[in-house]
């Protein structure tokens, strides 16, 4: 009886070992998000939660919680049209469904900027190390 407990045990232990490695390693490929984005660049210089100055003109994004340096594939699901960003800010902050704040070529690339709001799917292309520059 205690063998087959230890036994038991032991192959729980070893999932609950494999699992986790390669969990860790892969929590977010492969997700998509579907909500709203935003866009913004009117605070060009600023420095970025990632540490790195606002450039309206760059590909790039805010995000609650994807990893620094992370790029996603950004779909207008109005019109179709896509463009890949690079996370390099937190946000959006403010309420709804808003998922991503696009830069302003961003914004350009997925023809959004009159409507300011747009429906969007965001998937991810490949994760970021998540690390912050001391530049800013």
């Amino acid at each position: 009886m205690v063998r087959a407990i230890f036994t038991l045990f032991a192959a729980a232990l070893v999932c609950f070992i494999s699992g986790c490695a390669t969990s860790s390693q892969s929590a977010y490929d492969g997700e998509t998000q579907h909500g709203t984005a935003s866009w913004y660049g009117y605070e060009n210089g600023r420095a970025t939660a990632s540490g790195e100055r606002l450039n309206s003109a760059a590909l790039t994004a805010a995000h609650r919680h994807f990893p620094f340096g992370t790029v996603v594939r950004v779909t207008n699901q109005l019109n179709g049209r896509s463009v890949e960003v690079r996370i390099n800010d937190r946000g959006p902050w403010a309420g709804g469904d808003r998922i991503i704040d696009v830069s302003s070529a961003a914004a350009d690339a997925l023809d959004m900027k009159r409507a300011g709001l747009v429906p969007v799917e965001v998937e991810i292309v490949s994760v970021g190390d998540g690390k912050r520059l001391n530049n800013g």
